[in-house]
Order: structure tokens, then sequence, then C-alpha cells
């Protein structure tokens, strides 16, 4: 994990050496271990770095790092395959001086070009200076781990993990009124239609699962690479099966993301998300011979800490469990540090938990976090999904006999929360029970496709910002093994009720992780999180003002 930045001039420009010291020292805190610079010949490029060192902590680590007198990489994240991947090339003739995933990723866009990207299994953003083609190749990974922003001024093209580096250029630092007004009403810096809007005019996101190619002449050009056909639910395995498979692809996700040459631990809320990858860490820990350790966020005297919880996944495990107990006077000493790492507003007093988790591991020395974000996006992790699961059955076949359901609701839009259904009949929904003639809302959208929009368009995208800036703030690297694209994949072509039955949310989940799990966490209803008492913070640190406007002033 690092922080990246570069320049492309579109006139030669004598101002590089000291932009783009600039920008990369705004963005130590991303990378403590290293800095380095690089400027091409010719005054057109400039590329910066400040190093993590994850793998292969050697001086053969550093970057920029060049390849084969033609490429000069600045590369944020890890490429968890790099291991695989390297065999495959070096059986292809390709040779390496060193042990880092940065090398593997030259040699292998040296082999295929933009056609590499489809090859990663990884959280990515970097940029590619090729020489003899005099282009500059930027990515991002598939589902937005880490950040790449960019912009275009006085005629020069910027790029950075994060905007202060643009304003540490001098770049403008003008608010997106449009972005403000959809924050203040839905809590959100993300516009679904325009995801790649941030919260500052003329600064962009490039967006995830996407590259672009910039040359000096100042044609530039972006493309799509990836995407989720969320239409396509054609698994034909039987639930038993399907289940196998889920256990199989989140294992293979699992060990990549435990390939580290520093401590790796986790984050432990207590619910069936992070206690899931705790509990099937065990046999990895056994076999490395080591104890993670767990970093949890307490609340006291508060009805929705997850402390039981957490001692459960404990006792099961055996690993060793660190809590931090943040307050609401914390937090408000603390704000204006929070503001600056995540440089546009947040919806929740939650991130500020996530905060001081990864300030823990820090202090405990553990730079690697394993964690669970996007489960819940991927298998209908919320109750409310259940109104697009409604309807998706609607779509199908009508499926609700007259005696379950009153007759004014005949007609209702399942879309809302209040649907006229008792919760015992959710439990027993299922497709056997299909006969009425209920009719569908035809605008409401079918359960996977909300699914995909929340992992592609919608809150996800939120909370993988919050993880990528809350764990650089000290210098901490998050990996999240739900976020294996193929995992991912085939969550999507899993049927509903795969998802979704008998009330249960994730249900192939648990069903998968019965054994190892605690019965008191594989089998819990309510979900909580790093939910902290926000009502009773924000009165007690003296935050009169609604929280929503108390952020926005703060990013005026």
């Amino acid at each position: 994990m690092c922080g990246i930045s570069g320049i492309v001039s579109f006139t030669p420009s004598d101002k590089f050496v000291s932009e783009i010291k600039l920008m990369t020292d705004s963005i130590r805190h991303r990378g403590p271990d290293g800095e380095g610079h690089w400027i091409d010949e010719k005054n057109q490029v400039a590329l910066g770095h400040r190093r993590l060192s994850i793998i292969d902590l050697s001086e053969k680590g550093k970057q920029p790092m060049h390849y084969l007198d033609r490429y000069t990489i600045t590369f944020n994240g890890e490429i968890y395959n790099y291991i695989e991947l390297k065999q495959q090339l070096t059986e292809a003739g390709y040779s390496f001086t060193s042990d880092t995933d940065t090398e593997v990723l030259l040699a292998l866009f040296d082999q295929k070009k933009e056609a590499c990207l489809q090859d990663l299994d990884g959280m990515f953003s970097f940029a590619i200076w090729d020489a003899k083609d005099e282009t500059l190749f930027c990515a991002r990974d598939r589902f937005g781990e880490k950040p790449f922003h960019y912009c275009f001024h006085d005629n020069q093209f910027y790029f950075a993990s994060e905007m202060k580096a643009l304003w540490a250029a001098s770049i403008p630092k003008k608010k997106n009124d449009r972005l403000f007004t959809h924050f203040e009403k839905t809590g959100s810096v993300h516009l679904p239609e325009n995801i790649n809007e941030t919260f500052y005019e003329a600064i962009w996101r490039l967006e995830h699962g996407h590259w672009m190619k910039v040359k000096p002449d100042g044609s530039h050009e972006i493309q799509k690479y990836y995407d989720i056909d969320w239409k396509k639910q054609d698994c034909k395995l039987n639930f038993q099966d399907a289940c196998i498979e889920f256990n199989r692809l989140f294992q293979l996700s699992l060990t990549r993301r435990f390939r580290s040459d520093v401590p790796v631990g986790t984050s432990l809320s207590g619910g069936l998300d992070s206690s899931s990858i705790v509990c099937n860490m065990k046999p990895y820990a056994h076999q490395q011979q080591v104890t993670p350790l767990t970093f949890s966020a307490r609340f006291k005297d508060f009805k929705k800490d997850e402390g039981y919880f957490i001692e459960k996944v404990i006792e099961k495990t055996g690993f060793e469990s660190y809590n931090t107990w943040p307050t609401g006077m914390e937090m408000a000493s603390d704000i204006e540090q929070l503001c600056f790492h995540q440089e546009e507003p947040f919806g929740s007093a939650s991130i500020y938990a996530q905060y001081r988790v990864q300030l823990l591991a820090k202090e405990k020395n553990v730079t690697v976090l394993i964690d669970g974000q996007g489960a819940d996006e991927i298998l209908a992790g919320y109750i409310n999904y259940y109104s697009d699961y409604l309807q998706s059955l609607f779509h199908e076949k009508p499926f609700f006999s007259r005696k379950r359901i009153k007759e004014q609701h005949r007609f209702i839009d399942f879309h809302t929360p209040h649907t006229g259904l008792k919760k015992a009949l959710i439990k027993r929904l299922n497709y056997y029970e299909v006969k009425g003639k209920i009719k569908p809302n035809k605008a409401v959208k079918r359960l996977n496709e909300h699914l995909y929009n929340s992992t592609m368009r919608g809150p996800l995208q939120d909370l993988l910002r919050y993880a990528d800036r809350n764990s650089m703030a000290h210098s901490r690297e998050i990996r999240l093994p739900f976020l294996f694209h193929e995992l991912v994949e085939f969550c999507f072509s899993l049927p509903d009720e795969f998802k979704l039955k008998l009330g249960w949310t994730k249900y192939i989940m648990r069903v998968t992780f019965e054994e190892v799990l605690p019965e008191e966490i594989c089998w819990r209803k309510e979900k909580v999180g790093f939910e902290p008492p926000q009502n009773e913070w924000l009165e007690n640190a003296g935050i009169n003002a609604s929280w929503r406007s108390y952020l926005l002033n703060k990013f005026e």
C-alpha cells in the first residue's frame, strides 16, 4: 500500500521538480517507509511515490520502478496473485530482479498491455509511463478499493491517490454544488449516474474498472475494462454444491490476502462478515505458526456494544483481542484530522470507530488488516433487500395465494418498507409457494440489480473510501476477501433464494460457515457492526447543528 502522484505536461515544464515533491510530501502518511521521484529526460512526465513496505521489504521494492528501459511505474495496492502470475511470466521467458508484485505487474503489462488487467486479482491504482509509445497508462481496480484522482489544469494532467496532493500543486479547491446538495439529501458523495465526480469542481475520480491513457499532446481516452452482468444468474449448481464452491472461492481469496512480509491482523465487529473472516483465518494462522491479533471498537454502557459476540469469536479461535473505546468527546477532538484524511463528507459517526481501530492496529505494530466490506452488497446482507427479492419473484411468476395476503395489499409496491406482509410469511417464502395473482411493479428493480447498484454505484463506494482513508491515515493496509472478483461474480450468478431464505440474509454464507462460526453469530438476526451511540455523542460533544450540516461546514 502506498501513495502515488504524477504530472504529464503538454508543453515542456520546469515546474516538475518542485510540484512533484510537494504532491508526494502531502501524502506522506500513505507511505512512511520511503519516497521516490522521477522525471523523464524531456521534462514531459513526473512520477512520485510514497512507500508502505508490505511485500519484499528490500530496496529492490523502491518506486518509481523502471523496467526494460521502457516502462516506469508508480503503483498503489496489492496484486494478490502475483506468485502465480510470476510463474507464468517466467515460463514465458521473463526474468525478475525482485520479489515484488510491482515488477510482476510491469512484466505483465509488457506482455499484454491493457489486457493485463483481466489477469489481476488485487486492489490497485497505478500509472505506467511507456517511453516508446510516449503514453501514460493509468488504471484502477475493479471495485474501487484504491483511489485515483485527476484533473487537467494549466496545460497539464495531474493525478494522485488523494486530492490533497493536487491541492499541493496549486490546483483550485472549489466546492461542487451539485454533490453538495446530493450529500445534504442522501449522506453520500457518490452520484450513481456519474460516480467519477468528486466533491470539488474539475477534480475527477478515475472510475473503478476503467483505464485511462494520456499523451503529452493533450489527448486522452478512458475505457471500461470490467463490469458485472447482474442479469446473468446462470448458476446450475444445487444449493449444497453452491456452498462448496462459495467456500472454495472464499478460501482462495483469503489465502492470497494472507500473503505478506509484515504482520497481518483483522478487524472484528462481532458481526457475521468479520467473524467469518476471523474464524476462517485459524488454519492459515496455525500453518504459519502465528497468532493473529483482532481489533475491535467497543462502546461503554451502550446497548448495541458488540462485546459479547466479539468474545465468542475469540473463545472459538484463541486469537489475541484488542479493543479501543472511542467517545464523543474524542471524536470532537479528532474531527479536524478525520475530515483532513477523508477529504469529502461522511454520513455517520461509525467512520470514527473504524479510524480508531486502525490507530489501535498501528499501536500494536500490525500493518495489514483483513476486513469484511463487500459481503452485504454481494450477498444481500440488509433486510431491506427483501423488497427487491419479492419484486424479483413477481417478475418471474405470480406467487402469493390470495389467502396469504389481504385483498387490500394485492397491488402493493413491494419496494416500500411497509409491504403488508407478516414476518411469518417472509420466512416461508419459497418458489414452490408461488400461486397467486399480484402484479409486479415493473419500475422496481430486481434484487440482483439492487445489489449491483449497491456494489458498483452506491453505498459500497462510500465504504471503500472510508476504509482507504482511515487505514492510510495511520499507514495501515486493509484487504477485503469478499471483493475477490471471481467470488463476486459467483455470488451474482446465484439464484436469489440462495442469498435470502426463510427470513435470513446472506443465507449461503451462514450455511457454508456454520461449522466454523459460533452459533450465536452464524444464526444471529440483528446487524450492528461498528455502530457508535451517535446521537449521544453529538449531544455530549456539543455538536448542536445537524450532523450533515456540521460536516458540510468542514468542507466549505
